[in-house]
């Protein structure tokens, strides 16, 4: 009797502790506070709920992944990189779609400018440098100046010799007034010479006359032919001083030529004089940075001699040597995106200026020849010339020599653009 009770007993409690906890009959107050307190999972009275086997499926396989996930940290992980690089690949797939297959870029890019070479005209030791290194200057700024005693010198001579012969000149001018007026006393005298022979010869005419009747004596018929031929030679004598007269003149106003031909010289000869004097002081051609000096004070330089550079910083430009297979695409008026390696985090917009005639090796001192040999087909490149707004160039953030990266946009017509307006 007593096991089969036993057995019973357990039976019952076993089955209370299957059944669910709000099922089960509460012991104490405690338990029934508790039951009342606990969410139901039944539907209110009065609804009836509908069960869909798919949706159910769906929701449990939903359920079932996310509890996996949330129990594999490892798999979350693959999977929310699986998106980001299924995000990129769309992203970047569509801008080499709409964007990127008309770029073309090249980093073999450098900033240039057209430096100006300052040299010595003219020999002479360097007395100051006014200007320091690096340092901006004007057009026309004086920066060196050579020693120019001996420059104001020889300008001093060439001026001495200009006044003397230009005194040389008056005084041939007064000579040649002189002669004039000799050559005109000469003529007068001739005049002269031939009114008397005149006279002359009508009275050795009348005195023949008279000898021929036996009217005259012989000595008077023979003073009356001596006094003609007398007057004769004397309109031969004041011919002859004519003569001589005019071609003195002629020798005067010869002189007086000549003399303006060496005075032409002279003013030659002052005007280098003047030049060379002015060589001594070196001025800025344009306005930029002077740099590079090459010289130092008590320095001699010679005609020729480099002494520095000045660079237009103001009016930098960008080179550009793309790939024989790249610029088939460029085209003058093109925009431009500029990276500087100097200037990070900026990009610059610049505009396609030209492109060169021929590739970089064709301007080489020795150009290459491939007519003879084994022949290895290296890629050329051509320099394209880019240019940067006036405004930018202007900060002074372009230097000569800087690396850039340049990036050419193909898409669109470039036409009605103009590159200099565009500065």
């Amino acid at each position: 009797m007593a096991a089969p009770a036993r057995d019973q007993t357990a039976r019952v409690v076993r089955s209370e502790s299957d059944q669910p906890a709000e099922l089960r009959p509460a012991s104490s107050p405690s338990e029934k506070e508790a039951l009342r307190q606990q969410p139901s999972d039944k539907p209110p009275s009065g609804r009836r709920t509908i069960d869909i086997p798919g949706v159910d499926k769906a929701k449990a396989a939903a359920a079932a992944a996310g509890e996996k996930l949330k129990a594999n940290p490892k798999r979350r992980l693959i999977a929310g990189v699986g998106a980001v690089v299924a995000l990129a690949l769309i992203y970047f797939g569509l801008h080499y779609l709409f964007v990127g297959r008309y770029i073309v870029t090249t980093d073999d890019a450098y900033v240039r400018a057209n430096n100006s070479l300052l040299g010595a005209k003219v020999p002479g030791n360097i007395s100051r440098i006014l200007v320091g290194d690096n340092k901006r200057v004007g057009a026309g700024n004086v920066i060196l100046q050579i020693d120019d005693g001996d420059y104001k010198l020889a300008l001093d001579s060439a001026q001495a010799k200009v006044a003397t012969q230009e005194a040389t000149i008056e005084r041939i001018g007064r000579q040649a007034v002189a002669q004039e007026s000799a050559v005109e006393q000469q003529k007068s005298q001739i005049a002269s010479a031939q009114a008397a022979t005149k006279r002359t010869e009508l009275d050795f005419a009348r005195q023949q006359e008279l000898n021929s009747k036996g009217f005259a004596s012989k000595a008077t018929y023979d003073q009356s032919l001596a006094g003609r031929d007398q007057a004769v030679a004397s309109v031969q004598g004041a011919q002859a001083a004519y003569d001589a007269a005019v071609a003195q003149l002629d020798v005067i106003k010869a002189q007086k030529a000549e003399a303006e031909g060496t005075l032409q010289e002279l003013r030659a000869s002052l005007a280098k004089a003047v030049r060379d004097l002015s060589f001594t002081t070196i001025r800025a051609p344009v306005d930029g940075i002077f740099s590079n000096r090459l010289v130092n004070v008590g320095d001699y330089v010679q005609a020729g001699q480099r002494l520095g550079n000045v660079v237009p910083i103001d009016e930098v430009f960008i080179d550009a040597n793309f790939k024989e297979t790249q610029v088939a695409r460029l085209k003058p008026g093109q925009r431009v995106s500029i990276t500087v390696d100097a200037i990070s985090g900026r990009t610059i917009s610049g505009i396609v200026d030209s492109l060169a005639p021929a590739a970089g090796s064709v301007f080489t001192l020795l150009p290459p020849d491939n007519a003879t040999g084994n022949f290895t087909k290296i890629v050329q490149r051509l320099p394209v010339r880019i240019r940067v707004p006036m405004s930018v160039a202007r900060e002074n953030l372009l230097r000569a020599g800087m690396s850039v990266v340049v990036s050419v946009n193909t898409k669109g017509d470039p036409e009605g653009v103009d590159p200099v307006e565009a500065r």
